[in-house]
């Protein structure tokens, strides 16, 4: 049997992981910037991320919903507690689609509307509702086509006011991304963010942060969110959420109450996702990563910007993108077969950094080293003076 082809794949197969390292099979060994797509929190096998599952999974490691798993409200507890939410109720499923279409779906319900605000570069999933609200044609087929969202300019505040004047009785969710990533790490305003806010108090509309990515202390705020001093309504997460045990989750607002029926989920919430969630929030907060993801990620962008031959460098904490110009178009395949660096990208020519929260700083100038080197090897070499000098004559 073959497998489907979905992914373009690179000729490489990881098979040990540790910290902010990887290694292939053929012992080969690899920095890794891109944490499996932001996934990675707390480093690789973080060893109190294996010891919680080893000692769960001698236990139980699955029974339904259908009756009490009190590993769920410890989880909310420490989650609460640490990101600051402790009136808000958890949902847990398994990955950020499933959280960003339960966010929207409950929306609808608390609400009774179907209109659905989301933004241009926007990426929420690929689920039925949350491809519908990305920005993407190319992934939403046609069964998940509707007139129901409505895509404005991401940190448009006179098209958001535009549109809430319009259509604000028949809008149910606005959901934006704090930091968009596949879009490009395009940072959303504070003002933007407090205005989703006012807009959605005004006209009872549900303000939904999709944090699966930006979330989790990975923009120096446990939710990149935080930066506007405001609360959302419903926090999506996912990816850091569980180091890479599959892990989704929704924060809920008191205000918005559940009914038998509303959602459901058979993994969603089981004894193994709940033992590696606990220690990834026991690792974030024994080791101040939401503090160190801050501090590194400053050093990361200051050298960074200094770097002339890259552009438009931008980002919170460990979440950073840049430009890179037509002439190192090349500059990420470089840096992995060359240099042996994973980076994440966003087309047409954005390389993401989105490695654990938890690297070095030794680490970190190691990338910075390489990254300059692979510039100058990718960079056009000038003509000799003697040839400069024929070509005059």
């Amino acid at each position: 049997m073959k497998l489907f082809d979905v992914y373009p794949l690179n000729n490489i197969t990881i098979t040990k992981a540790q910290g902010s390292y990887v290694w292939d099979d053929n012992g080969v060994q690899y920095l890794d910037m891109y944490g499996g797509h932001a996934v990675i929190s707390i480093g690789h096998t973080h060893p109190h991320w294996v010891k919680r599952i080893e000692e769960q999974i001698e236990k139980i490691a699955f029974y339904s919903n259908s009756v009490i798993i009190p590993i769920q409200q410890e989880l909310a507890d420490k989650l609460g507690k640490i990101s600051g939410k402790e009136n808000y109720q958890l949902f847990l499923c398994n990955s950020g689609a499933e959280a960003n279409e339960n966010a929207l779906k409950l929306a609808s319900f608390h609400t009774g509307r179907k209109k659905i605000v989301a933004f241009k570069k926007s990426f929420h999933g690929r689920t039925s509702l949350a491809v519908a609200a990305t920005d993407n044609p190319s992934i939403v087929a046609p069964v998940n086509e509707t007139d129901n969202v409505i895509f404005l300019p991401f940190n448009d505040e006179k098209a958001l006011e535009k549109c809430f004047n319009a259509n604000g009785k028949e809008i149910a969710a606005v959901i934006v991304e704090g930091i968009q990533g596949v879009g490009g790490i395009n940072i959303a305003k504070e003002s933007f963010l407090q205005l989703i806010r006012s807009l959605c108090t005004q006209h009872g509309a549900v303000y939904i942060a999709d944090s699966v990515q930006c979330g989790y202390g990975r923009s120096g705020k446990f939710f990149s969110h935080d930066y506007a001093e405001v609360d959302a309504d419903i926090y999506t997460m996912a990816k850091g959420m569980g180091n890479g045990f599959p892990v989704g989750g929704i924060l809920i607002a008191p205000n918005i109450h559940p009914k038998y029926g509303m959602l459901g989920t058979t993994f969603g919430g089981n004894h193994l996702a709940c033992a590696a969630a606990l220690a990834v929030l026991e690792v974030i907060e024994e080791e101040k990563l939401v503090d160190v993801a801050k501090q590194r990620g400053m050093y990361l962008l200051n050298r960074l910007k200094a770097i002339d031959e890259i552009k438009n460098v931008r980002g919170r904490g460990l979440m950073i993108g840049f430009d890179v110009p037509e002439e190192i178009k090349d500059l990420k395949k470089k840096l992995l077969f060359d240099y042996n660096i994973f980076t994440g990208e966003a087309k047409p020519n954005v390389i993401r950094l989105l490695p654990s929260l938890s690297i070095t700083r030794k680490q970190v100038d190691e990338f910075l080293e390489t990254l300059k080197e692979a510039i100058a090897e990718l960079k056009p070499t000038a003509a000799p003076f003697d040839t400069i000098q024929k070509d005059a004559e």
